[in-house]
């Protein structure tokens, strides 16, 4: 599971079929759901059944307990009302600009060259969200939190990321003071501490500040809970650091799969570089988002629900203390759902929305991933600016295998690729 994350779906549905049990050391059963019908009936379960805070509370040392990922019943809904409007309506529109900046900045500066996409575009999303949560300009305070958040994030690559530990705050401490000691999470805690300090120095510098800001730390330190309090230091801190995390790791990780493919399709990236040279139309860059994470869904496991009260699922009955998982992975290649479903062909999506309980790479029900429309904003702009500036061909083999970072998927050799530069109109048109 941990080596060769998508070959080992494929082998447990070969062998148990679409739904299975898989066990991991000291967490609950994950029983692993693949059909559209009982998506939706864990996807539509009522909020005291399945808790999916609980189920993803292996990141909670990263998170903390205030996340609005593991949070759940109507303690979760009111702190999603408070980070929801950060990503919809007017603010998306306005960090598009930003986003446009950046990416293309970024992108002219690489050059051609043989390279290894995922960790630069790793660093081009992480300026991203840093800057459209904090507001921060380049210089000295955006690079000390760049470089303490991605040292921190790169413990992802051990999968003692995903032992979960105790439910008790002090026992879970004293782990995590352990594991700061020896082992290959020596160092986590020096880092969260310091991270947690970048954060919170932003938090108190920004309480106090006058005049209108539009980033999203702004809009938080406006938000006011029902009762009409502030968000605490410790609310802000988690929720920040969720969307520092959540809304880099994986965003990179998709486009790093979708410029892995590309150098290898060579029909959808004629089509795609036609479109992003000679036109502002996006239907076929949209089908080409949704298809890759159709077929590389850097979540493979959608927030595990833990079952908290008796509940049927497909004809089986499920009791307390074990996680109901719908498989992104295992849904997106199932031939009854998606024939061909190993073939890169974005024209499924050109005259079809993806199905409700059929694509799931941003998970579903009161659960959906809040950022979901701020990744697909970045994902269209960095893919448009990257497509317009260079040409791509692919290096080594026909395609890149899976590797995990924590619960995440990449490509295992980084998405190489050679960049040449894109011709010019003139020579295009030629």
């Amino acid at each position: 599971m941990w080596t060769r994350p998508l070959a080992s779906l494929e082998r447990y549905r070969a062998r148990y079929g679409k739904r299975f049990t898989v066990r991991f050391p000291f967490t609950p059963p994950f029983v692993i759901i693949t059909e559209p019908d009982q998506v939706k009936e864990i996807y539509t379960a009522p909020a005291d059944v399945l808790h999916p805070g609980e189920g993803a509370r292996v990141l909670e040392p990263l998170v903390g307990r205030n996340s609005v990922i593991l949070l759940d019943g109507d303690v979760h809904m009111e702190q999603r009302k408070l980070i929801l409007p950060a990503f919809h309506g007017e603010r998306m529109e306005r960090l598009t600009e930003l986003v446009r900046g950046v990416a293309e900045e970024e992108i002219g500066s690489w050059g051609s060259t043989e390279i290894d996409l995922h960790p630069r575009l790793q660093a081009l999303t992480l300026e991203i969200i840093l800057r459209a949560v904090f507001g921060l300009d380049p210089g000295p305070r955006l690079d000390a939190l760049r470089d303490t958040l991605a040292a921190l994030l790169a413990y992802g690559d051990s999968p003692m990321t995903l032992i979960q530990g105790p439910t008790d705050p002090d026992a879970m401490a004293r782990q995590m003071r352990l594991f700061n000691r020896v082992g290959p999470l020596r160092g986590f805690l020096n880092y969260r501490l310091r991270t947690d300090a970048l954060i919170q120095e932003q938090i108190d510098e920004r309480r106090g500040e006058e005049g209108e800001r539009e980033d999203v730390l702004a809009m938080m330190l406006e938000a006011r809970h029902e009762d009409g309090t502030p968000m605490s230091d410790a609310e802000l801190r988690d929720e920040l650091m969720t969307l520092l995390v959540a809304g880099h790791e994986t965003t990179a990780s998709t486009l790093a799969w979708a410029f892995e493919r590309l150098s290898r399709e060579l029909h959808v990236l004629a089509t795609l570089a036609d479109e992003a040279r000679g036109s502002d139309d996006e239907d076929y860059l949209l089908a080409t988002i949704r298809e890759t994470l159709r077929r590389r869904p850097v979540l493979p496991n959608t927030a595990p629900r833990l079952v908290k009260k008796p509940i049927e699922v497909g004809g089986w009955h499920y009791e307390p203390g074990v996680s109901l998982v719908a498989n992104a992975y295992l849904l997106h290649h199932d031939p009854d759902i998606y024939p061909e479903p190993y073939a890169f062909r974005p024209e499924r999506f050109l005259d079809e929305k993806p199905g409700t309980y059929t694509w799931i790479p941003f998970g579903g029900g009161r659960r959906r991933c809040i950022g979901m429309s701020f990744a697909m904003l970045e994902m269209r702009v960095v893919l448009r600016s990257m497509l317009r500036a260079y040409d791509l061909e692919p290096v080594g083999a026909a395609h890149e295998p899976a590797r995990r970072r924590n619960i995440t998927v990449r490509p295992a050799r980084g998405s190489r690729v050679a960049l040449a530069p894109a011709p010019t109109p003139a020579a295009a048109a030629a």
